[in-house]
């Protein structure tokens, strides 16, 4: 099943498979529910009018974002060339404990079609294409959907502790368009692609395989879920595998499109 959210006259409406479902469901109740509670609750509900427009982000006002950092090889490498403290990423790939971070709340969050920003105190951004998990309030990984971890390399690099400023700022989160309902085990080996474009060329494409992580997708959503309480789900990124190379930044009015499992995330730098 394929969920995406729309705004109409009566407010935040959730479709299934292109059919809106009754008015008052959100994601958050259907996130408080274990997982075949709330698959079958979906699977019971009628299916109303056919959703019209474009969809908004999937991740509501109320929920939060978290990403996970080194997972793929090509990260630690890439981390580790932009930093002046570059060991320090290599013992995060190697450790037990994988990075955590907080990345937005839903109010801030982007959806397909709408802008991503740069920060104005940088001169050396990319985006992170990342699959990013949706996790219910009993930790248990329900389905998928495309992130864009919007980072500034420069900042990160001076000094790690910067990571914060690298990573949270308005427009620095990308999520959509929808939910793709399945198991973890259904996530092992999804294609991952990126391609920017500026004034109708392809100035960067890239591909990579959630195969490539070095972490199983339930181990980072254990980690995040250990000494934190999630009573309405949350959205946890988990890494990107594709880099561009280190003298590309995005420039304003660049479109960054993702995509993973048949569904594209674009957004247009702002």
């Amino acid at each position: 099943m394929y969920l995406t959210r729309y705004v109409t006259a009566q407010g935040s409406r959730w479709a299934a498979d292109g059919n809106l479902l009754p008015a008052g469901v959100t994601l958050a109740g259907l996130l408080a529910l274990p997982s075949d509670v709330m698959n079958a609750a979906l699977a019971a509900m009628p299916q109303m009018a056919a959703a019209e427009g474009t969809p908004v982000t999937p991740v509501e006002p109320s929920l939060e974002v978290w990403g996970s950092g080194v997972t793929y090889l090509r990260s630690r490498e890439a981390r580790e060339a932009e930093s002046a403290t570059a060991d320090v990423y290599q013992k995060v790939y190697d450790a037990a404990r994988p990075e955590l971070f907080f990345k937005s709340i839903g109010w801030r969050v982007s959806g397909s079609g709408q802008p991503v920003r740069i920060r104005k105190d940088t001169t050396w951004n990319v985006p992170e294409p990342e699959l990013t998990l949706v996790i219910n309030a009993f930790g248990e990984i329900v389905g998928y959907t495309i992130g864009n971890d919007m980072s500034s390399r420069d900042i990160e690099g001076e000094n790690p502790l910067y990571l914060p400023q690298a990573k949270t700022y308005t427009g620095s989160c990308a999520v959509g368009p929808g939910i793709r309902l399945c198991a973890g085990a259904d996530m092992a080996d999804l294609t991952i692609q990126l391609q920017i474009e500026r004034a109708a060329q392809i100035v960067f494409s890239g591909d990579t395989s959630t195969s490539k992580m070095k972490r199983p997708l339930q181990e980072l959503a254990g980690y995040l879920y250990r000494e934190l309480d999630f009573p309405h789900g949350a959205f946890l990124m988990t890494g990107t595998g594709i880099v561009p190379p280190d003298d590309f930044t995005l420039a304003q009015g660049d479109i960054v499109r993702i995509s993973i499992g048949g569904y594209s995330l674009e957004n247009q730098v702002a």
